[in-house]
């Protein structure tokens, strides 16, 4: 491998083996266009609640508890189908399974727009929740069978930055789509559905381009091993992989709950924003990651420090909290905090976990990571809106927010311990090589 004396001859000379490479086939283009629109898509209808949240207030009485139950409903089918879903990447594709799980969108997405009563609202979102974390882990999945590993940081960044689309063009649909907003609740989830059915055609072609996927340069000797099977054994991984798991699941358990729930409403009653003010300033968040993330991808691959990057990105988060809590500046300062944050940490965590975990039981790993990351965003959303609602937060008492945000601080700096955790496992005689530059 090239550049091992970089990083520390220590961590070159015993980091891991690696699975064989892939050659770099013209196609790969194509699969990373169609699957980054499949996550485009799913991402915009996963975001549509936050942004009619205040009409949902307003025109059917719902209560912030039940803000808080909509979004949190998207992840609890990841609590019970995560590790399954996993399990099932492994055994039968990721393209199959992003096929599948689109389908699964579709309906989803539908129900929620029709949306009366609040039990098929309710419903709509749990159906939706299986696509939302499985199609993620399949497309990523996907991704690391289409390129070699020299490429896949900056096919990760591209694919999540169409993926920031679709949640900068839905957190600023209230301007775009300005009538459908005037005409009531319903009609912005219709367009989030139709949006979701262009991401099952995506999908689609996903799928259909998986034969003329690239196969290892030099694959193992002896016969095709198996589909795996799950065991015990398949949960076995070191110290490092828990530490990135506890970062994806801390960060997430306050980013997503944030800007997808309360974020809106909070610009709104706290910063005194119109709601189109309020979801420009909270797109901006999406906006910067769009461009940056790819940026940081490639910088990760040339220069390394990746656990070191994972550190100074969560970083921002708590302080991005406290600068909305405690300071008088323009709401467009934490917007540029957290889209640093934003645009950085997946950027560099996601490849940073196919480095870390064995080509052959990734889907498990991701759907470990995802049933843990659901557990703990569904678990954040409940808790926030029964903190909001206590403290009787809202336009008459924007003090009640405090509380929220305190709350979303100290998971913050619960998912800085596990990343500075990492970053000294990775330094060590165990890393896995995430400091050196350009693994190849």
């Amino acid at each position: 491998m090239g550049d091992q004396q970089c990083g520390g001859e220590h961590v070159a000379a015993v980091s891991k083996p690696l699975d064989a490479d892939l050659p770099a086939v013209p196609l790969r283009w194509v699969a990373l266009l169609v699957a980054a629109l499949a996550i485009f898509a799913t991402y915009y209808v996963s975001d549509t609640i936050g942004e009619i949240a205040d009409l949902l207030i307003r025109q059917r009485g719902f209560a912030q508890a039940d803000i808080g139950s909509l979004n949190a409903a998207i992840y609890w089918p990841n609590v019970v189908l995560a590790l399954v879903g996993g399990v099932m990447i492994d055994r039968y594709g990721p393209a199959r399974i992003a096929l599948w799980t689109a389908a699964i969108g579709v309906i989803g997405a539908c129900l929620t727009a029709y949306g009366t009563p609040f039990s098929v609202m309710w419903l709509g979102r749990l159906i939706f929740g299986v696509t939302e974390g499985a199609i993620f882990m399949a497309l990523v999945a996907g991704l690391a069978q289409w390129f070699p590993r020299n490429g896949v940081a900056l096919a990760t960044g591209l694919f999540l930055s169409l993926a920031r689309v679709g949640s900068f063009l839905c957190n600023t649909s209230s301007t775009w789509a300005r009538p459908l907003y005037e005409a009531g609740w319903q009609p912005p989830l219709w367009l989030g559905a139709g949006i979701m059915g262009l991401g099952f055609v995506a999908a689609t072609v996903f799928w259909l381009l998986e034969p003329y996927r690239p196969r290892p340069l030099a694959p193992a000797a002896g016969d095709v091993a198996p589909p795996p099977v799950f065991s015990l054994a398949r949960l076995r991984f070191d110290a490092g992989f828990w530490y990135i798991l506890g970062l994806h699941v801390l960060y997430a358990s306050v980013f997503f709950p944030f800007r997808q729930t309360y974020a809106v409403e909070y610009l709104q009653h706290a910063k005194h924003l119109s709601l189109q003010a309020a979801g420009q300033v909270n797109s901006g968040v999406f906006a910067a990651a769009i461009f940056a993330t790819p940026l940081f991808g490639v910088i990760a691959d040339r220069f390394g420090n990746r656990a070191a990057m994972l550190v100074f990105g969560t970083v921002l988060l708590p302080v991005t909290l406290l600068v909305l809590g405690l300071t008088e500046w323009s709401p467009w300062v934490s917007t540029v905090l957290m889209g640093i944050s934003w645009a950085l940490v997946p950027a560099v965590i996601w490849p940073a976990t196919t480095m870390i975990v064995p080509r052959e039981k990734l889907g498990t790993a991701l759907g470990l990571i995802t049933l843990i990351q659901a557990l703990g965003i569904a678990l954040s959303n409940l808790v926030a809106g029964w903190l909001a609602d206590r403290a009787g937060a809202g336009p008459l008492n924007p003090a009640g927010y405090d509380a929220v945000l305190w709350f979303f601080g100290a998971i913050s700096l619960a998912a800085l311990a596990c990343v500075v955790m990492l970053w000294r496992y990775e330094t060590g005689p165990d890393g896995h090589g995430l400091e050196r530059p350009k693994l190849v």
